[in-house]
């Protein structure tokens, strides 16, 4: 009786191990693909900042009446 008490407790601590372990390497995964999707998303918030820029500027260039115009639109 006693032997197969220890013999249930050890499987039992090594699927524990081996869950670990698992989780573990998702852990790490999971942890590269956010540091990989903040990159990409300060990337994208650089890009639209940009593109503001951009047309901001041109919205600066166009004569009065056309801005008057297009906002009224």
């Amino acid at each position: 009786m006693m032997i197969s008490d220890f013999e249930l407790l050890a499987e039992k601590v090594a699927k524990l191990a081996e869950l670990t372990h698992a989780l573990r390497t998702e852990n790490a995964g999971l942890r590269n693909e956010v540091a990989l999707l903040t990159s990409q998303n300060h990337d994208m918030q650089q890009r639209m900042q940009q593109a503001h820029n951009r047309v901001s500027a041109l919205l600066a260039q166009l004569p009065a009446e056309a801005v008057n115009d297009e906002e009224a639109a």
